[in-house]
């Protein structure tokens, strides 16, 4: 590497903590035949970001691939699903039972800030809660097909539970800045029973 940089093996090493400190790559001592394990880096996962990602590409090239085989139906039932398999595995980590519209929302927007969705909320009024998506980690598939979207709004609906009403109100697609959603407890309506 230093022969390749044009700098002092020294300037290498120090290169390499660097990096390492701050978690971008690390080190395997490897076994030779003869004489001291040789020193071996690699990039660690965190790395993989700072290089061109095509999965984007790779996602909308598939899609293209199933609607062109398989027409827009094999499409809609491979986005069901996928979305499917969002909610199992959301379920997974979203709050048990008798928690909170709050508790479950901040457990939701945890999982979309995970996946890359920069996603935040707050509430409005009337326990009326805004979650707000600042960035959308499909844009690319999404624009491909809309179903994609409309995937998501179930997925919401689903995790978030019976009794919560989640409905768009920004629409990335539609020219909007981001995806946002309006989400409250849905308001039953009291019934008032006269006992004879």
């Amino acid at each position: 590497m230093a022969e390749r940089l044009g700098v002092t093996t020294m300037a290498v090493r120090q290169h390499l903590a660097a990096l390492q400190e701050q978690g971008l790559v690390d080190y395997v001592d490897e076994r030779r035949k003869v004489g001291r394990p040789a020193r071996v880096w690699h990039l660690t996962p965190d790395a993989n970001d700072r290089f061109p990602d095509r999965h984007a590409e790779l996602a909308v090239g598939i899609l293209q691939a199933v609607q062109g085989t398989f027409g827009e139906e094999g499409l809609e039932r491979l986005i069901t699903a996928t979305t499917q398999q969002q909610i199992d595995a959301y379920r997974v980590r979203m709050p048990g039972p008798g928690t909170t519209l709050k508790q479950r929302v901040t457990a939701l927007a945890k999982i979309r800030r995970d996946e890359g969705f920069m996603a935040e909320w707050h509430e409005v009024r009337d326990g009326t809660i805004e979650f707000l998506q600042n960035h959308c980690a499909i844009n690319s598939a999404a624009r491909f097909s809309g179903m994609l979207c409309s995937g998501e709004l179930a997925l919401f609906r689903a995790v978030l539970g019976d009794g919560v009403s989640v409905e768009r109100f920004e629409y990335l697609l539609s020219g909007d800045r981001r995806c946002a959603y309006r989400i409250s407890n849905l308001k039953i309506p009291s019934t008032s029973s006269n006992s004879a």
